[in-house]
């Protein structure tokens, strides 16, 4: 089952009452698997997010995958705020949807608040549900006498309050979203912001978090008559897992399973629920590969900071990080991720990947910076755009050694760049912070 993102489908349209939904469809695979999350969404926008576009990316591989932007939010059209707290309005937006697409009879997943519509869409119409995955929801969010967990229902108003207040921040995105795996710093915290400014505004948001807070699914479970996989999240902290285990035993033959952190390996859920649509599990693909990696530091980057000031600097940064992007293209390596004050990249071969290193740390010093620049080869593993694993660890421990305007480089590429025409010097051996033994390193000559 591939797990590396697809190109972003066509964004369709469809009249629904006085408006339009913006659709996709992406995939080709025999089942139809209609995504139904939290109101949040982009359908464009979705596929830049975090481990988002993976979960996705993998669902396509084995299903014909339909994601919709529900009125009010993404790149459907607006409605009134007193229309967002409507959840019959949004099951009959999926059903014209379904309809839309040619799909007689579809599994749904619904995530988060998109819970509750799967779970009413499912009981009302279970000729069109073929199976129902219910996944980081709750049959209700707030707690009750009979129902002891979730938010108190004296804290809602001050929570929605919040919402609206920091809306386009990244504060509640950052609380709940289930696709991103490090903790929120500025740069995260923008990325949120942002992508919470292009789902929806903070009135309507508010709105739909007060519809999703006061609702409450527990009527209706037992009408379930459709194939159910509760899936838990081993790491979910904003849905606890006594919501999961409370809708597998309150919904008749449902499934339960736990699966890893959607942040770390949306593979794993996306695996799960092939294997209950399919009754196979696939075989997870090779997302690991050998690489060089180029990690880069920009020294003094605080005190040049401050001595330029803000404006001059950012203008510096932007021209430098220009300047990098054209040498990793040319060096034909792929530039990972920016780090604020340098950049990670990686390469197929490792003496491209040392010229790179020379070439950056001379295009830097051109506008007045000095880097320095750590290499090491090693296996990683492909997260989506990103990529992981302990040579990423590793290089970037090494830069952190270099001298000003250094290229630094382990044993490892050093000895795989035998025969070539560059010189090193012995920088013998030292330990890396947090990797166990000490590692040989290597200058590289002028």
């Amino acid at each position: 089952m591939g797990g590396s993102p697809l190109d972003i489908p066509d964004t369709r349209y469809v009249r629904s009452g006085d408006g339009y939904l913006a659709y996709q469809v992406c995939g080709d695979g025999p089942e139809d698997v209609v995504l139904l999350p939290a109101w949040a969404t982009h359908v464009e926008e979705d596929w830049t997010r975090g481990a988002l576009p993976r979960f996705l990316a993998c669902l396509a591989s084995f299903a014909r995958l339909i994601r919709f932007d529900l009125r009010g939010t993404g790149l459907s059209d607006p409605v009134a705020i007193s229309e967002m707290n409507s959840l019959e309005r949004w099951k009959d937006e999926a059903l014209v949807v379904l309809d839309a697409t040619g799909s007689r009879r579809a599994t749904l997943i619904g995530t988060g608040g998109g819970g509750h519509l799967a779970i009413l869409f499912a009981a009302t119409h279970p000729d069109r549900t073929k199976a129902l995955v219910l996944t980081s929801t709750a049959a209700r969010f707030t707690s009750a006498p009979d129902y002891p967990w979730g938010l108190s229902p004296e804290r809602v108003p001050a929570y929605l309050h919040e919402i609206e207040r920091r809306w386009g921040t990244g504060w509640l995105f950052a609380r709940g979203s289930h696709y991103f795996s490090r903790e929120p710093g500025p740069d995260l915290l923008a990325e949120l912001g942002r992508a919470e400014r292009y789902t929806a505004g903070p009135a309507a948001y508010a709105a739909a978090m007060r519809m999703s807070l006061e609702s409450d699914v527990r009527g209706i479970l037992q009408s379930i008559n459709v194939p159910t996989l509760v899936l838990h999240q081993t790491d979910q902290r904003f849905v606890p897992v006594e919501h999961a285990r409370y809708l597998a035993g309150h919904i008749d033959d449902a499934r339960y399973a736990e699966v890893p952190s959607y942040r770390e390996e949306p593979e794993a859920a996306a695996a799960t629920i092939a294997e209950f649509l399919t009754g196979a599990r696939p075989a997870a693909p090779s997302d690991r590969v050998l690489a060089t990696l180029l990690f880069t530091d920009i020294v003094g980057s605080t005190r040049q900071a401050a001595s330029l000031g803000d404006r001059r600097w950012h203008g510096l940064l932007d021209e430098y990080e220009k300047a990098t992007a054209r040498r990793v293209a040319e060096f034909q390596g792929r530039y990972v991720k920016s780090t604020g004050d340098g950049f990670l990249a990686t390469f197929d071969g490792p003496a491209r990947a040392i010229r790179c290193g020379q070439a950056v740390a001379s295009a830097a010093r051109e506008l007045g910076i000095e880097l320095r620049a750590g290499l090491h080869t090693g296996e990683i593993e492909l997260r989506g755009d990103d990529v992981a694993g302990i040579a990423v660890h590793i290089a970037a421990r090494v830069a952190a050694l270099c001298d000003p305007s250094e290229v630094l480089v382990t044993r490892t590429v050093k000895d795989l760049v035998a025969g070539s025409e560059l010189v090193f010097d012995d920088r013998g051996t030292r330990p890396l912070k947090g990797v166990p033994e000490e590692w040989q390193l290597f200058a590289v000559a002028p």
